[in-house]
């Protein structure tokens, strides 16, 4: 019978370097599927509190009209990608997607670069504090070699290269960025609004209220939240930490678990098509506004 740290021996045997796509499926669909969810939630929210992003996706009315469609569309992408990797074809139609959603839009390379950040930095933190167990070492290295990866594929250029260079990037432009926008507060009380729609309705208020204490106070600033008291962060802290305490006692998980088995992708009952998924640019839309690279690692068009 299986051990709970067996997958982690697995994982300490291979080379992150050379297996990191190998090294991430293990991590986030056999060891951390629904902490690795819940992570990607609170990164991409993040992003809102920068208001030159927070605004942009206010005005594009895809996370306050279409909530469910684009948390939907991003969850799937950024899953194919994991579960296929990038040389399949599905994995590749997955990053032709989010290029050609993120060319119908001025984004800076800077923003760019933070969001991908966010996909390194947040989800490590969350473990710290929620999980089971810590990432390893062989787990950080793969993850930032994945995500530098990935961030070469969509043409962002000056990708940090470590764990460290990821973290040190995004403290650095949160520093710098992180401010009040009306239309950051408008996206992020729809994601609020959508994470409560998920549970029966007498449970909406409680929800939001849980979702408020998990955030830090720079984020409660820049969105001009009132901050929870001290009880309701302790009981909803308390709670994902008890829970991270039973999960470590379970036997270890025998199959994945990747993003669209889950129970908060409700869009597609009947299945999907990858190169279906997100939104499509209007006819005469110029060109993508983030540098592409040549050679092996060149964005897929």
């Amino acid at each position: 019978m299986a051990k709970r740290y067996d997958r982690l021996k697995e994982i300490r045997q291979l080379d992150p370097e050379r297996d990191f796509l190998e090294i991430y499926r293990l991590t986030v669909a056999y060891e951390f599927p629904w902490d690795v969810t819940r992570a990607l939630e609170l990164a991409l929210y993040r992003t809102y509190a920068i208001p030159s992003i927070g605004r942009l996706l206010a005005e594009t009315a895809e996370l306050t009209d279409r909530s469910q469609k684009r948390y939907d569309d991003t969850a799937l992408l950024l899953d194919t990608v994991a579960e296929h990797g990038f040389a399949a074809e599905a994995g590749r139609t997955a990053v032709r997607r989010i290029n050609q959603m993120h060319r119908s839009y001025d984004i800076s390379n800077d923003d760019m670069r933070y969001v991908l950040c966010t996909f390194v930095v947040i989800p490590k933190r969350w473990l710290d504090t929620y999980g089971w167990r810590r990432l390893s070492s062989h787990e950080l290295t793969a993850v930032a070699v994945y995500y530098r990866t990935l961030g070469a594929h969509m043409g962002i250029r000056d990708v940090p290269r470590t764990y460290e260079d990821f973290e040190r990037t995004l403290d650095a432009y949160e520093e710098a960025h992180f401010g009040w926008d009306e239309g950051g507060r408008e996206v992020s009380d729809a994601t609020l609004a959508l994470i409560a729609s998920w549970y029966p309705k007498p449970l909406a208020r409680v929800v939001r209220g849980a979702s408020l204490a998990l955030l830090d106070d720079s984020l409660l600033r820049a969105f001009r939240y009132e901050r929870p008291g001290p009880v309701a962060r302790r009981l909803t802290r308390g709670a994902l930490r008890l829970r991270a305490r039973a999960v470590r006692l379970m036997p270890p998980r025998s199959t994945a678990h990747y993003a669209r088995q889950n129970p908060e992708i409700k869009g597609y009952p009947d299945g999907y098509k990858v190169a279906a998924l997100g939104t499509f640019p209007t006819p005469g839309v110029r060109g993508c506004p983030v540098a592409h690279v040549r050679g092996s690692d060149a964005p897929v068009e």
